[in-house]
């Protein structure tokens, strides 16, 4: 990894996407919050969790759950460094569901929309891992709902940002879908599956912690580009 993540490097980030917004013609007071927080809170969800493991690694059996909280930690650093509120929708290997008896996984998926609704959530970020019978599929690939045209734009910014990644072998574009988390806001959601735990070429890069902290900034700047 060429790019040495540290604060000094998150300031110099958001200098550019306000030198850039300036370019653009935008109004310098109004990139400034965008790029510093300016009160925006951001809800990370870190899938997944506690009975619910979510998928495993092809080689290592590595939970799917435990990959997400750590990357999801990570990304909270990156935000939180750069101004902006950040509420974890589980920070903890536990999952939401209270009881562990049936219709777990629907209590777990209603409290995390719960958090999003009480913090009036301007982003969400959800955070899982990917899965295909063939085991060729590779890299990150991101969710938006199909109807909201935020979230497209805040997935296409995410995405871009992914494929840019010099570990990234394969640039894939994003997707819209139909799921449950994308329809907690009307404010921007997406869902970032960050590789695929089918594939053991991934499966290395996501244990390494190297790579869930380059992989993490690589999403808070996109996420900070849609912002510009």
């Amino acid at each position: 990894m060429k790019l040495l993540i540290t604060k000094k490097n998150i300031v110099f980030l958001i200098a550019a996407i306000i030198i850039f917004a300036a370019a653009l013609g935008i109004g310098t007071s109004v990139a400034a919050a965008s790029a510093h927080g300016g009160e925006r809170t951001v809800v990370i969800d870190a899938g997944h969790g506690g009975i619910d493991a979510g998928v495993l690694g092809i080689k290592t059996s590595v939970k799917e759950s435990e990959i997400n909280l750590s990357i999801s930690k990570y990304l909270r650093g990156y935000f939180v460094d750069a101004g902006f509120n950040v509420v974890m929708t589980r920070s903890t290997q536990s999952g939401l569901y209270g009881v562990n008896s049936k219709g777990f996984k629907m209590r777990d998926m209603k409290k995390r929309k719960s958090i999003i609704e009480e913090c009036n959530a301007d982003m969400v970020i959800s955070i899982h891992q990917n899965f295909c019978p063939i085991p060729s599929r590779r890299g990150g690939t991101v969710f938006f709902d199909k109807t909201s045209d935020c979230g497209k734009l805040l997935a296409q910014s995410i995405q871009k940002s992914i494929n840019g990644m010099e570990e990234c072998v394969k640039k894939n574009t994003e997707l819209a879908g139909d799921y449950y988390m994308l329809k907690c806001t009307q404010n921007p959601s997406v869902i970032v599956e960050c590789g695929f735990l089918s594939n053991a070429e991934d499966e290395q890069l996501l244990i390494s912690e190297k790579y869930q902290k380059a992989f993490a900034y690589a999403v808070f700047k996109g996420a900070v580009a849609y912002y510009s």
